[in-house]
């Protein structure tokens, strides 16, 4: 009986978790009229792909299309999540496996960033910016947003990279091994699943974020998703539909990310949790 009710407790909260992109999916495939006219029935009468040509197909702003906002958020997320993945594993194999002072403080430090609220670093952040020459370009995205992910994933990579036995690298050392080939040989595949989880939340952070690329970007070819998702917002009449398959195809990316690093990644998880 027990079972039976904690089945029908997770389904409602799946069911839960599941509507709004259900509704998200549905409302996009809607003509405009039914949009507004409808009612609140969950599913299209009549299915159109109306709103995915005009986005597509047409210009948000002059000369520039959905797909040239789409490639520039792919192209952020990419080297966000490949530059914090570098970091975050050579950070991590320094402090699992060497000892030296503020060690401890170091990682409290990481702790800390993350509790400081993103709105009281635009400022400072944007000011740095224009010194290091980096406004409007995606580069400065990519700089912040690696900055942001990297406390998570040097943490938790941590705790991988001092799972992995010594004696494995000093076995490796007496073969014969240079210091690359051991972390390329050994340390990097048993760290993988730990680095498939982390390249997730970098990767979120890069493709969800909207307050440092409204700031940092002056030049509209240069906006990457979410900032493009606001021409669809008015003063006095947003575009549900258009915005409801710009949103669509926003979390595809996410959703093609997770599933070729899920099994990692759940490996990842369940092994962090359980190796501290």
């Amino acid at each position: 009986m027990r079972r039976h009710a904690l089945n029908a407790v997770g389904l409602l909260v799946a069911l839960f978790a599941v509507f709004p992109v259900v509704w998200m999916v549905s409302t996009s495939l809607k003509s405009t009229p039914e949009i507004f006219q409808g009612g609140p029935l969950p599913f299209p009468r009549s299915p159109t792909l109306e709103h995915y040509r005009t986005i597509l197909t047409g210009d948000l702003i002059p000369g520039v299309t959905f797909v040239d906002f789409f490639r520039n958020s792919v192209l952020v997320a990419i080297a966000t999540v490949l530059v914090s993945g570098l970091i975050a594993l050579l950070a991590a194999t320094a402090v699992a496996r060497f000892r030296f002072r503020l060690r401890t403080s170091f990682l409290v430090m990481l702790l800390v960033v993350q509790m400081i609220p993103l709105e009281a670093l635009v400022i400072p952040l944007f000011l740095m910016i224009q010194r290091l020459g980096l406004y409007d370009t995606l580069a400065s995205l990519v700089l912040t947003y690696v900055g942001f992910s990297l406390p998570f994933a040097v943490w938790m990579l941590r705790g991988f990279v001092a799972a992995v036995p010594v004696e494995l690298e000093e076995a490796a050392a007496i073969d014969g091994a240079s210091r690359a080939q051991i972390f390329r040989r050994i340390l990097l595949p048993l760290v993988a699943p730990g680095l498939a989880a982390t390249s997730i939340f970098s990767f979120i952070v890069a493709w969800n974020e909207l307050i440092f690329a409204l700031t940092f970007l002056n030049d509209q070819s240069r906006y990457t998703l979410p900032v493009a998702m606001t021409f669809f917002f008015g003063r006095d009449d947003t575009a549900w539909g258009p915005v409801m398959a710009a949103s669509t195809i926003l979390t595809i990316p996410v959703l093609v990310f997770f599933l070729v690093v899920q099994r990692r990644m759940v490996g990842g998880l369940a092994a962090g949790a359980l190796k501290g």
